[in-house]
């Protein structure tokens, strides 16, 4: 038994190390004051925990923003309602407002007076009120004999009583989130502008420099910001667009510091990550490895080669697909670099230990058999189901078509209207559908979307279970001898869907049975109807993975009762914090924790997009023409922290001791891109643009040095 004791013990010593390190965790801002601020204090800050998260007084928080409920993170910076992010959170705001005439994304966008700052359709900014913990009310009528139908039907009923009575009282929108998979709950309010306006953006050679080749790489150069600014009404209140709309006045800005950053400096981010894996299990690192991020890659893949061939050869398509060709550039190489992190680092392995623990832990006691005991089979039967391995399969490869063949998506979405010819909205509907036309065909390039299809049809069929193929195959096969492009070609000769003249002909004289017949929208049902399918598959399964994924946090909480845990990213308003440091990224490499204007001129080939710098660059960087923004006669440009952050962090402001912005999150590096499931200290960094090149950018480069005037600058 002795034996058993310190083998046990010595497990328990590995776990611990698993979850207790410096500098990881997505806190809650409202609980640091109660987790976090001892050691934040001891690293170098100098406010108080009123002065980050307060409902009763303005504070850090109150200077954040969720851009698009949830997309990227952003700032107030000015008592006029400026506001910073990275330009890759405003690139589809750029390329929108851009044409081949007035290239935004090439030539960078400043408006030099309010009446030129442009609206942006569609985006929205939304401040957190307040957030509170609303555990014990939603799981008031819980009882551990229910099952998971029964448990989420009554915390559903529970959620909606709470959130309607928190809207008619505070007028503010609502949400109640789930925390450590349905353990805690937490309810938070928020108030949302959707005036929003294009105020600055340097051109893609500065605001993009390094592309796709530098994405998710270290040393970085790129000066990843742009500048909008959030409108309201003259009494302050969120208003629709209009020209009597003034700039809001925030509770609370963010004063900027020129005192740049060192080695060791205490820093830390506010922001709104997207979504973390952290209590993932060895059978969801295998899943992932094997199945989830080959499909990924490979789908992303096949839209991006065709995108990228019509792109390159002509610049209206360029300017059309940019937005779209980033987002599955991004995110391509991420799932590359992911399965190549998860292997370095053993990430698999790692998670096996934890398991392990945890189920030398249970077997000490009956009690803890009798909730936990199942947990960790209930896992390893899952993870194994093949049936459930062929439906994840299809969900994968059928949400890239559906969401990646455009005719398909507009062919969807207008396909609505069969069931609503009758409804008392009809012509409303159609009247919408005419104004999403417009928009839509802006940005729809016939050639290139039938390529896309017809790549995307082949990697579908020949990766997908036959029990998930669409009937649209048998279509193929039959008519069309098998030939995927000659029935595409066909698609696109006899779809209303195929051309905005097209459509808006068939919306001024609408009839169910051209809609019903349409090739297009013929295939999109097909496909819909086998991803249906598949989920339905999926959803058998999902109430013992949500069980089982409840309990097993549960556990290693109660298992682990001095260690603070944090809850998994729900783009939530979280605060990570940690310092500026450098890394060693491999054997014989080190990486300095700051780059400098001289990279971007050691980068530079005219030959190559990504790599172009503008003669007016070179031109202040060769007469050392840095204002006030440079370091011992040195242009700093972008700087590393040891910080844990994920999607939806992009924008996030880097604060100092102070409570200053010094920086702009915008990019992870590849070494660490297991992060979203494991925090290495060691290798995981953040990649933050210096707010002092943005400055440079904006003063020097752009001459909207009027923008500074309305600025808090600590020199």
């Amino acid at each position: 038994m002795k034996s058993t004791r310190i083998s046990l013990f010595l497990v328990f010593v590995s776990f611990c190390s698993l979850f207790a390190r410096a500098d990881e965790g997505m806190w809650l801002p409202m609980l640091v004051s109660k987790y976090n601020m001892n050691a934040m204090q001891q690293m170098g800050l100098r406010l108080t925990a009123d002065q980050i998260y307060s409902v009763n007084q303005a504070c850090l928080k109150d200077a954040l923003v969720s851009l698009d409920h949830g997309g990227c993170t952003g700032s107030i910076i000015s008592p006029k309602g400026l506001l910073i992010t990275n330009h890759h959170c405003g690139y589809e705001a750029i390329a929108e407002q851009s044409s081949v005439g007035s290239n935004f994304l090439s030539d960078g966008f400043w408006a030099m007076r309010p009446e030129e700052e442009l609206p942006i359709t569609g985006k929205t900014v939304s401040f957190l009120i307040r957030m509170e913990d609303v555990t014990a009310r939603v799981l008031a009528n819980v009882t551990s004999a229910m099952d998971e139908g029964e448990r989420a039907s009554v915390i559903q009923k529970e959620t909606d009583l709470i959130v309607k009575a928190a809207e008619t009282e505070s007028g503010f929108e609502v949400s109640v989130e789930s925390m450590f998979e349905g353990n805690e709950y937490y309810m938070f309010y928020y108030q949302t502008f959707t005036d929003v306006r294009m105020v600055g953006a340097p051109p893609s050679s500065i605001g993009k420099f390094g592309g796709d080749t530098d994405n998710w790489m270290w040393p970085r150069h790129t000066g990843d910001f742009c500048l909008l600014r959030v409108y309201s009404a003259s009494d302050g209140k969120p208003a629709e667009y209009s020209k009597n709309n003034v700039p809001l006045q925030p509770k609370y800005f963010l004063p900027l510091s020129l005192a740049g950053v060192k080695e060791g400096d205490f820093s830390m981010i506010l922001g709104y990550p997207g979504a973390t894996d952290r209590y993932l299990t060895s059978y969801g690192i295998s899943e992932k490895l094997s199945q989830g991020n080959p499909a990924d890659i490979k789908a992303k893949w096949a839209k991006m080669e065709v995108m990228k061939k019509y792109m390159d050869g002509d610049e209206a398509t360029r300017i059309a697909y940019a937005g779209d060709y980033a987002y599955l550039a991004n995110f391509w190489k991420k799932s590359l670099q992911e399965s190549k992190a998860l292997q370095r680092l053993k990430v698999f392995d790692d998670k096996k230990k934890t398991e392990d623990a945890f189920q030398a832990w249970v077997q000490q006691d009956e009690g803890r058999k009798q909730t936990y005991g199942s947990v960790m089979n209930d896992f390893s039967t899952l993870y194994q189901t093949s049936a459930l391995n062929r439906a994840n399969e299809a969900t994968s490869y059928a949400g890239e078509l559906l969401m990646g063949a455009r005719i398909l998506y507009i062919a969807f979405q207008t396909g609505e209207l069969v069931s609503r010819f009758d409804s008392a909205d009809f012509k409303d509907m159609v009247s919408s559908n005419k104004i999403k036309a417009a928009k839509f065909y802006k940005t729809f390039n016939p050639a290139l979307e039938k390529e896309l299809l017809k790549n995307m049809l082949r990697l579908y069929v020949s990766n997908v279970s036959e029990q998930y193929i669409p009937d649209c195959y048998t279509l193929i096969n039959k008519k069309f001898r098998g030939d995927i492009g000659k029935y595409v070609d066909h698609m696109f000769d006899h779809s209303i869907f195929a051309s905005e003249a097209s459509l808006l002909e068939f919306l001024n004289n609408p009839r169910k049975k051209t809609i019903k017949k349409d090739p297009a929208y013929v295939a999109a049902n097909s496909f819909i109807s086998s991803y249906m399918l598949a989920r339905l598959a999926q959803m058998t399964d999902e109430d013992k993975f949500s069980k089982a994924r409840r309990l097993y946090i549960a556990g290693l909480r109660e298992m682990q009762p001095e260690t603070t845990f944090y809850p998994d990213a729900n783009s939530t308003l979280r605060l990570t914090y940690g310092s500026v440091k450098s890394y060693s990224p491999a054997d014989a490499l080190y990486a300095d924790y700051y780059t400098s204007l001289q990279g971007v001129m050691e980068k530079e080939d005219s030959t190559n997009a990504e790599f172009v710098v503008s003669p007016k660059l070179k031109d202040l960087y060769s007469k050392k023409d840095f204002g006030p923004y440079a370091e011992k006669g040195v242009m700093h440009v972008c700087f590393l922290t040891t910080h844990d952050i994920t999607g939806g962090n992009s924008g996030s402001p880097v604060i100092n001791g102070n409570g200053e912005l010094i920086g702009l999150a915008f990019d992870g590096n590849s070494e660490a891109m297991s992060s979203d499931i494991k925090f290495d200290v060691n290798v995981q960094r953040t990649i933050c643009v210096d707010i002092r090149y943005v400055l440079f950018v904006v003063d020097k480069y752009a001459g909207a040095g009027y923008l500074l005037d309305e600025l808090k600058i600590a020199r």
